[in-house]
C-alpha cells in the first residue's frame, strides 16, 4: 500500500495554506488554525505536507539521496571522471570538494531550500496541534503531534549532517525571524532529543493502531531508534571551527549519550513489534512496495509509485527498457570494488549488497559484466518489483530510513562502550546468525568479544557489510574520527586489488563465465578467494575477461575519492544563493 490518493489531495488544498517557499508571508492567524488544526482529516492533511517536501523534485528525491553518504570506504559514485573533478558539479559533491557555486546544488529550490519548507510546515502543523489538537484527549491528533516533532527531526539530522551547523528554527517564521545566523549543532541536537523523548509517549507502536499499521508512517519503534542514532551523532566527533572533535557540552557526553542510545535500542528490541527475517527478504520486500509495519524495516520515506529516484540511483543497471522495466536506470552509485571480496564466502549479504554484472541493451536482456570499477549496489531491483516502472526518471520504490539491524547494531555498540563485550554480544550476534553459517558465527564471535577494542572494531566492520549502500557510512565514519583514515584505507585496498596483492592476492586474472539455462542469469567463476585460471579455462565456459585491468581501475580513479582532505571538508558549503539572500546572516564558517 503507497501513501492514498485522497491524502494527496489533502496535501494539496494545504499546499497554499502551510507552503513557506514564500518566507515573507505572514503567518496564518490563530482562527485559520483553529479551524484547521482541531479537525482531524485537516490536520492530517498538514502533516502529510510535511511528508511531501520530502519528494520535491531537488530535495530527499532528486538532490539529497543520490549524493550524501557518497564517497565513503564502501559506496561511491560510479563513473568519475578523475579529469572532471574540478567542475563543481555532481562529482565535487561526493568527492569532499564542492563549493557554494556548485552547479548542482547552488538554486533557490534545492535539498537546503525544501528541508526548510519542510521544516516551516512541521513548525506550523506543530504549533496549531499543541494549540488547537485537544492532544489530550484525542490519541489520533497525539499521533499527528508527535508524528510532526519526528519528521522535523528527521529533515533537521539530516540538515546537521550535510552541512554541520545550521539555522535553528523551532518556531514559524515571523519577520523578526526571517534572517537568522548558524545554531550551534549541539543546541539543534538537544532540541531534537527533547522533541522526540515527547513524540515516542504520543505515537503508537507498529501495528497498535491503523496508522501505524504502515511504515510510511511515524511509530514508537523508529522514533526510539532515531533518539538512539542522534545520540550517538552528538556524542560522537565531528569537524568544528577549532577542529575534529567531540562536543564539550556535559549534556551531550559519551556516557549519557550511548546510555541513552542503549536504552532506547533494548526497549525497541525487547517490546517485540519488528522482527528482522532474512537479509534479502527485507529489500525484496522494499522492492515490491510491501509497507507492512512489524517487519524489518521501521521507517520509510514514502514515495508515489510516480516520484522518487531510489532504485533509478542505486538498483541494478539496465541498459534498455526490457522484460523488467520501462526505464532504463539503476547503476548510478555502487559499491567500491574490493567490498566484495571482503565478505566471508558464505556471507548471503555479499551477493545480494554487491553486483559485477548489469542487464544487457536488448529486450528481452540478460545478465552481462559490468568493469570492475563499477559495480552495481544489488539491495534494489527492477527484477524483484511487482509493478512496472514506466516513468523516465521515477521509480517509487521508498527510501528505508531506518531498519532493525541499525537498532541491534547501535545497543551492541552502545553497551559495549558502556559495559564491554560480553553484555554486547547478544545483540551482535542475531546479525551474524542470519548471515554466516553457524560454525563461522561462533568463531567470530570469540574472536570479537577478546576485548572491548576488538568488539568496536568488529561493529566497523559489520556495519559496513550490513548497510553498504544506505549512505550510513559516511557519517558513521565521521562519529568514530575515522573518515580520512578509512578513505586512506580504502584507497590502499583498491590498489593492492587491482594489482591481486596483500588479501587480494589469490584470486584468478580472468572471470570465466556463461549464460545460464534461463537465458537471463549469468554463471561466473573466478570471484571468490581461492579461485584459479586453471580450473576456470579448464570449465570451457563461453567467455572469459581479464577482469584486473588497470586501465579500468586506475591510479587516478582510486586517487579519486577524494579530492581534498576528508576531515576539513565533512560537509558540504552552504551555497551562494542562501548567503546572498541572508542579510548578512549565514556564512561558511563553522561553530
Amino acid at each position: 500500500m503507497k501513501i492514498i490518493i485522497k491524502t494527496y489531495i489533502a496535501i494539496l488544498s494545504f499546499g497554499i495554506m502551510f507552503s513557506s517557499c514564500n518566507m515573507d508571508a505572514p503567518s496564518k492567524s490563530s482562527a485559520e488554525g483553529s479551524v484547521v488544526l482541531s479537525i482531524e482529516a485537516l490536520a492530517e492533511g498538514a502533516v502529510m505536507g510535511i511528508h511531501q517536501s520530502f519528494g520535491e523534485t531537488n530535495s530527499y528525491r532528486g538532490r539529497f539521496l543520490p549524493y550524501y553518504g557518497i564517497n565513503s570506504d564502501v559506496e561511491w559514485l560510479n563513473g568519475i571522471a578523475p579529469d572532471q573533478l574540478n567542475d563543481d558539479s555532481k562529482y565535487a559533491l561526493v568527492t569532499y570538494g564542492a563549493t557554494p557555486t556548485n552547479t548542482q546544488m547552488n538554486t533557490d529550490n534545492n535539498a537546503w531550500a525544501k528541508f526548510y519548507e519542510g521544516i516551516e510546515r512541521a513548525n506550523k502543523a506543530i504549533e496549531g496541534l499543541r494549540e488547537f489538537g485537544n492532544i489530550e484527549e484525542n490519541p489520533k491528533m497525539a499521533q499527528l503531534l508527535g508524528e510532526a516533532l519526528t519528521l522535523r527531526a528527521v529533515i533537521y539530522l539530516d540538515l546537521v549532517k550535510a552541512w554541520g551547523d545550521v539555522p535553528a528554527r523551532f518556531e514559524p517564521i515571523t519577520t523578526e525571524t526571517l534572517y537568522q545566523p548558524r545554531e550551534n549543532r549541539d543546541e539543534i541536537y538537544k532540541q531534537l532529543l527533547a522533541d522526540l523523548a515527547e513524540a515516542e509517549n504520543l505515537v503508537a507502536w507498529p501495528n497498535e493502531t491503523a496508522v501505524t499499521s504502515t511504515t510510511e508512517r511515524v511509530n514508537k519503534a523508529f522514533v526510539k531508534g532515531l533518539i538512539a542514532r542522534i545520540a550517538l551523532y552528538a556524542s560522537g566527533y565531528s569537524q568544528r571551527g577549532d577542529g575534529v572533535r567531540r562536543s564539550t557540552d556535559p549534556e551531550l557526553s559519551v556516557d549519557k549519550m550511548y546510555k541513552l542510545a542503549k536504552d532506547k535500542c533494548v526497549e525497541v528490541i525487547q517490546q517485540g513489534s519488528n522482527t528482522l527475517g532474512s537479509f534479502e527478504q527485507n529489500f525484496r520486500l522494499l522492492c515490491q512496495d510491501d509497507v507492512t509495519a512489524g517487519k524489518e524495516s521501521l521507517w520509510e520515506i514514502p514515495f508515489a509509485a510516480g516520484r522518487g529516484r531510489v532504485l533509478y540511483t542505486l538498483g541494478v543497471r539496465h541498459r534498455s527498457k526490457d522484460q523488467y522495466t520501462d526505464q532504463p536506470r539503476g547503476g548510478t552509485n555502487g559499491p567500491l570494488p574490493y567490498l566484495f571480496y571482503d565478505y566471508d564466502v558464505n556471507d548471503v549479504r555479499r551477493d545480494v549488497t554487491c553486483v559485477p554484472y548489469e542487464w544487457s541493451n536488448s529486450n528481452p536482456s540478460h545478465q552481462q559484466l559490468r568493469s570492475i570499477d563499477s559495480w552495481c549496489f544489488g539491495k534494489l531491483r527492477y527484477e524483484w518489483m511487482t509493478r512496472r516502472v514506466t516513468s523516465t526518471n521515477d521509480d517509487g520504490i521508498n527510501w528505508q530510513y531506518m531498519r532493525l539491524a541499525d537498532v541491534y547494531l547501535m545497543a551492541a555498540e552502545a553497551i559495549n562502550e558502556l559495559e564491554g563485550p560480553a553484555n554486547a554480544a547478544p545483540y551482535l550476534k542475531p546479525i551474524l546468525d542470519r548471515a554466516l553459517p553457524a560454525d563461522k558465527v561462533s568463531a567470530y564471535m570469540a574472536q570479537a568479544t577478546a576485548s572491548k577494542e576488538a568488539f568496536f572494531n568488529a561493529i566497523v566492520d559489520q556495519r559496513a557489510l550490513e548497510f553498504a549502500g544506505e549512505s550510513l557510512r559516511k557519517a558513521d565514519l565521521i562519529r568514530w574520527n575515522m573518515l580520512k583514515t578509512k578513505l586512506d584505507e580504502a584507497k590502499t585496498k583498491m590498489a593492492q586489488l587491482i594489482n591481486r596483492q596483500g588479501h587480494y592476492a589469490d584470486l584468478p586474472e580472468k572471470l570465466y563465465y556463461k549464460i545460464a539455462d534461463d537465458n537471463e542469469s549469468l554463471i561466473i567463476y573466478g570471484l571468490n578467494h581461492g579461485d584459479t585460471d586453471a580450473i576456470g579455462a579448464s570449465l570451457n565456459y563461453e567467455s572469459s575477461t581479464t577482469w584486473f585491468d588497470p586501465t579500468d581501475l586506475t591510479s587516478a580513479l582510486i586517487n579519486a575519492l577524494y579530492q581534498n582532505n576528508p576531515d576539513e571538508n565533512q560537509y558540504w558549503p552552504i551555497w551562494q544563493t542562501f548567503i546572498d539572500s541572508s542579510n548578512g546572516q549565514l556564512t561558511n564558517e563553522l561553530k
